[in-house]
């Protein structure tokens, strides 16, 4: 209680008596009520509170409410991940993140109209802690959990995490196992199909039908190799994609040697080089002897039969090298250009099995490249050809020689 409450009524009963005392004593009565009345007024004058006082208290309530707000907001401001704190019915702190998926518009805002989803409704509407998961929050196929928190009566803190990558990471998983199991199943199917075809009749087929059989058996067990092989180096290459290499490597004599090996004996006559010599990156060997074969292959089987390759490496103008291969075939047309680097994704199905593909070389090209922070593009005129180009960082020649002089590590030794 306050101390002006303490002091005014024992001051009123004390003013109530004295005049009724005097007025027994003798004093008129009028005199008497008068003189309690201007005693009373002079009580309730000297005790009774400041004019503003309750509205000092209510502004003092307000600034500490204000000030709390200010300082979550500081807090929260600059965290990743959407957050709002609403007082009552109404949102009254929104962080950057939040305003940028909700609009600058939700401050004052109800938070289910903000949010307007049914279940985001509901989790606003309940009295204790929840989360809801929820769609179509920015973009029509986002998926959102969103969390609620109830500090007290008024304050609740509600927390967006956006859950759609997972949800996309999850579905191409799905499709990668499901494409890589039908890509399996092919070439086993066949392969048991003919050992049976052998094993049910080993008298009665005749010496060219038998080899045909074998044949067939030999040429889908390697493509079966093949698909193993180029499944293992995807999962591989992915399970590095962090960590960016960092030894020299002679990048021209790399391409000009992988090169080579792609084309074959056979296949090497149509090659046509154009590579300045000296060009050094920081990379994995391997990887890159991968990248340069991939892309070589790739355009001898797909170029027109028996026509020119161009395998060229310059510095670009960026100061990358500059990787370009290109072949003189039909070309592929505009809306398969950026499906291309998809995993088992082929333009001709038939024609990409029939040579031997495995539908992932684009695939393991586009991860070496970004593995080592390059940049791949794919160009193509129908009717004229394709251009597979490959951008990687070049490496500086000071930093190439003092990595060259170095002693090297226990882990390389």
């Amino acid at each position: 209680m306050p101390a002006s409450e303490i002091f005014f009524w024992p001051a009123m009963v004390l003013a109530a008596v004295t005049s009724a005392a005097m007025g027994f004593a003798g004093l008129p009565m009028p005199l008497a009520v008068l003189l309690f009345l201007i005693w009373a007024g002079t009580v309730w004058f000297l005790t009774r509170p400041p004019e503003n006082q309750l509205a000092m208290e209510g502004a003092s309530e307000n600034a500490s409410a204000t000030a709390i707000a200010e300082s979550m907001s500081a807090m929260i401001e600059h965290s990743g991940t959407p957050l709002l704190l609403t007082k009552g019915s109404r949102i009254g702190v929104a962080n950057r993140a939040a305003r940028h998926v909700l609009g600058d518009h939700i401050l004052g805002q109800d938070p289910r109209v903000a949010l307007r989803h049914p279940q985001a409704i509901a989790l606003m509407d309940s009295p204790t802690h929840g989360e809801a998961i929820v769609t179509g929050l920015q973009r029509r196929r986002d998926i959102w959990r969103i969390s609620r928190h109830v500090i007290d009566s008024d304050y609740a803190v509600i927390e967006l995490l956006n859950r759609t990558s997972e949800a996309d990471i999850g579905r191409a998983h799905t499709d990668f196992v499901a494409n890589a199991s039908h890509e399996l199943r092919t070439p086993l199917a066949s392969i048991i199909g003919y050992v049976e075809t052998l094993r049910e009749a080993p008298g009665e087929l005749d010496m060219p039908t038998a080899t045909k059989f074998l044949d067939t058996i030999q040429r889908e067990a390697r493509r079966l190799q093949n698909l193993v092989n180029d499944l293992m180096s995807l999962s591989r290459i992915e399970a590095e994609k962090h960590e960016q290499p960092a030894r020299p490597v002679d990048y021209s004599a790399l391409v000009e040697r992988a090169a080579g090996d792609a084309a074959g004996v056979d296949r090497k006559a149509r090659l046509v080089f154009e590579i300045d010599k000296g060009l050094k990156v920081a990379g994995d060997t391997q990887q890159l002897e991968q990248l340069v074969r991939n892309m070589v292959d790739n355009a001898l089987k797909y170029g027109a039969k028996d026509g020119p390759v161009t395998v060229k490496l310059d510095k670009g103008p960026h100061g990358n090298a500059r990787l370009i291969v290109s072949d003189t075939g039909e070309g592929i047309a505009p809306e398969h250009l950026p499906h291309l680097t998809r995993r088992f994704y082929r333009t001709d199905p038939g024609r990409s099995r029939a040579s031997g593909g495995t539908g992932l070389g684009l695939a393991i090209v586009k991860h070496i490249v970004e593995r080592h922070r390059g940049r791949l593009e794919i160009e193509s005129t129908l009717g004229k050809g394709t251009d597979v180009i490959a951008r990687i960082p070049m490496l500086d020649d000071r930093k190439a020689v003092a990595e060259n002089t170095q002693p090297p590590s226990l882990s390389q030794t």
